[in-house]
């Protein structure tokens, strides 16, 4: 991964089916609850448009749609990348 470009955030949807328990004693289901995201990213490399998707964890800041962030990529393959939020 070599080269590196800006990426925008184009979806960021929450996994309501993997509930993370942030609290050992809790007085409902949901509370402490904390759930992992899987955001889409757009980016641009010579002038073609690549869509990539990361699983964000729980823990991490939540990226919003519109959201900036740096995509790292491979010269050979641009299609493969390394997104860092």
């Amino acid at each position: 991964m070599q080269n590196e470009t800006v990426g925008t955030v184009i979806s960021s949807k929450a996994q309501l089916w993997l509930k993370i328990n942030t609290k050992s004693v809790r007085l409902h289901s949901l509370d402490g609850a904390a759930f992992p995201r899987i955001i889409k990213v757009k980016y641009s490399v010579g002038g073609k448009d690549y869509v990539k998707g990361k699983w964000i964890s729980s823990r991490a800041c939540a990226c919003s749609v519109g959201d900036r962030v740096r995509v790292r990529y491979s010269d050979s393959k641009p299609s493969k990348c390394k997104i860092s939020t």
